[in-house]
């Protein structure tokens, strides 16, 4: 007697739960990058900002002056704060600027955070 091959009924379900465990499992993966869009968005924005800023401290051809300064920047409909800070470096002819980032005047959450050096033209 011919015996007809195939899958037996519990062979099926089995492969069907293992596919509905994976495709779940890849959902769930899609659902968190698509979540962390905006926030990638925010950040690559507040970069900006950042270079911005850089940019307009190199363009001043000026020897940074020690101490702090606040200020505000417009992009892409938004408000961004930032703020500047120069120390000394090991040189007495070397200043450290890093500039800070953040949609909160308070900087409770900096969004992105950038440092570069400044010699004295002199």
């Amino acid at each position: 007697m011919n015996r007809a091959r195939g899958f037996t009924l519990i062979e099926v379900m089995m492969a069907l739960a293992l596919f509905a465990t994976a495709a779940i499992a890849v959902i769930n993966t899609a659902s968190q990058q698509l979540r962390s869009v905006p926030l990638l968005q925010e950040r690559t924005l507040a970069n900006y900002v950042v270079h911005n800023r850089m940019v307009d401290i190199l363009l001043e051809n000026a020897f940074p002056e020690l101490g702090s300064k606040t200020g505000e920047a417009e992009l892409a409909d938004r408000t961004w704060h930032w703020r500047q800070r120069v120390v000394k470096a090991s040189d007495e002819k070397l200043r450290m600027i890093e500039v800070v980032v953040s949609l909160d005047p308070n900087f409770d959450n900096q969004m992105a955070v950038g440092q570069t050096y400044v010699s004295d033209p002199n």
